[in-house]
């Protein structure tokens, strides 16, 4: 092979190689977080549940991993967020918990942060965001499952 194929095939091999992609992230089965079945209900309209009768409402609720944090963001749409940290998933002490403004969630071990709305990631070490439970609410009942 004379050195002008040598330099093609190099630069060919190069190129294959910056084109291969990286693997997407899987958010459900790559999460950090474990996976846990989940199928709750809870009545939004009942008292015990005043806190997320209001749009902006939020509330710690028992279930998944380490508690759920509920959030109502529209009149019939709602939130729910494992409060498993997904930077620390293996310690128990690392829950997200709401802070002052209402809007932040905050690992006070790690002091990574998401957002309530969704639990998108909005200040590092997490690059994950928290694991998010399917939610449906007919105007009185509100189911939490994966």
């Amino acid at each position: 092979m004379n050195f002008k194929n040598i330099l093609l095939i190099a630069f060919v091999s190069s190129l294959l190689f910056l084109a291969c992609k990286k693997k997407t992230q899987n958010p459900v089965t790559d999460h950090p977080v474990p996976y846990v079945p989940l199928d709750m209900t809870i009545y939004p309209n009942d008292p015990l549940y005043f806190k997320i009768q209001a749009i902006g409402g939020w509330m710690y609720v028992n279930g998944g991993i380490n508690g759920l944090i509920v959030y109502r963001k529209s009149q019939q749409e709602f939130v729910a967020l494992e409060r498993t940290s997904s930077y620390l998933p293996d310690n128990p002490s690392a829950k997200a918990k709401v802070m002052s403004d209402n809007f932040t969630l905050r690992d006070t071990i790690s002091d990574s942060r998401w957002q309530i709305y969704d639990g998108t990631v909005t200040n590092g070490p997490a690059t994950w965001a928290l694991r998010a439970y399917g939610t449906t609410y007919d105007g009185n009942a509100l189911r939490i499952r994966n």
